[in-house]
């Protein structure tokens, strides 16, 4: 009787250790990771990293990004190099400033050089544009394939740079292939259609979900700094926010640029 009285004490104990289990486990959670949700960039913050989760689904929060907050000391060596090469330009007066920001895709190290300076996009929003109708193929399977006719050319007082390839008059192209000759030609033609037909609420869409701002779509220009703009690159490189497939096919068109007088110039031909 004894043996049995002790038995059902015991059991009553059970759900005290398991309530003081999970206190514990909070606390120390609390207490050693002080995470912060920001419900405006769907980012939550802890003491050494930052996740970035996709908002607008009832059951699920897909995983866009997880930074970490400090620099990679592998990178530190880099980095010295780098600032000393922008110095030395500074000092022959070839430029009055520069930002460099550096991600290593498969350790996901990273760091920067300035990188809280602005600058303006110019066709690096192609980028996001890119992405953009991607997305609305998504949601409207076979938009890639309408036709629209090209019966009007781009009137404006910028003159491009760089051009080869462009779209002409009086043919009719899909949206695909204006994705390419915007892409892989730099072809303001065929961004000017595609900016007539493009889904401005969702192009904002993709600044807010990968946590920016949205772009006033009116404005002549939207500033950004070189780190905004490698959140476009990452979320394709992840195949976090497109399919993989859409992710595969975007990242293939931006290796197929024709414009080999930037950086490309002095990288090997295999990168």
């Amino acid at each position: 009787m004894t043996r049995i009285l002790n038995y059902k004490l015991k059991i009553k104990y059970i759900p005290i250790f398991i309530f003081i289990s999970i206190l514990g486990t909070y606390i120390t959670a609390t207490y050693f990771f002080e995470p912060t949700q920001s419900s405006e960039n769907n980012v939550t913050e802890h003491k050494e990293f930052q996740v970035k989760r996709l908002n607008g689904y009832k059951f699920i929060k897909p995983l866009l990004f997880v930074d970490s907050e400090n620099e990679a000391s592998e990178l530190s060596s880099v980095k010295q190099s780098l600032e000393q090469v922008i110095q030395e330009f500074k000092n022959k007066g070839v430029l009055t400033s520069a930002s460099v920001y550096i991600r290593d895709y498969e350790n996901n190290g990273w760091c920067a050089l300035n990188p809280n300076e602005q600058y303006k996009p110019g066709s690096l929003l192609k980028i996001p544009e890119l992405i953009t109708f991607l997305k609305m193929n998504e949601l409207h399977p076979g938009l890639l394939d309408k036709k629209y006719l090209f019966n009007q050319k781009l009137e404006t007082d910028k003159k491009p740079i760089y051009t080869t390839k462009s779209i002409q008059l009086g043919q009719s192209y899909s949206v695909r292939e204006l994705l390419k000759y915007m892409i892989v030609h730099s072809d303001n033609n065929a961004t000017y259609i595609l900016n007539s037909i493009i889904d401005v609420a969702q192009f904002k869409k993709v600044f807010t979900d990968l946590g920016l701002s949205a772009p006033d779509w009116n404005a002549s220009d939207y500033p950004v700094n070189a780190k905004d703009i490698s959140l476009f690159m990452r979320a394709l490189y992840n195949g976090s926010y497109l399919t993989a497939d859409d992710s595969e096919y975007a990242t293939s068109l931006l290796t197929q640029s024709d414009f080999k007088l930037g950086i490309a110039a002095s990288l090997p031909n295999t990168i």
